[in-house]
């Protein structure tokens, strides 16, 4: 399960340095505005779609997708993230 998480944070990362023609991943990699918009874009309609019970895991996705595009695009690490994550554990 969360080997699928991970292949994503591998896909951002490998094409950070194998960038590939018109590719959507690239483009958000590339343009930090656009990959903020979409994350707001995206959690924005998970909501509404929470809120009225229809397409929820369709949208969720859009979210994971959006967001490790934004963290990778601004150089976030998920083994920081991970780490704090850990540290906060009681």
């Amino acid at each position: 399960m969360l080997s699928t998480l991970e292949s994503l944070f591998k896909l951002a990362r490998d094409r950070k340095s194998n960038p590939i023609e018109g590719s959507y991943t690239n483009k958000l990699l590339r343009d930090k505005s656009l990959s903020k918009k979409k994350v707001l874009e995206e959690i924005n309609e998970l909501i509404d779609s929470v809120e009225k019970n229809t397409n929820k895991i369709h949208e969720a996705a859009d979210v994971f997708y959006h967001l490790i595009m934004y963290l990778e695009a601004n150089d976030v690490k998920i083994e920081d993230i991970m780490e704090e994550l850990n540290n906060r554990k009681k």
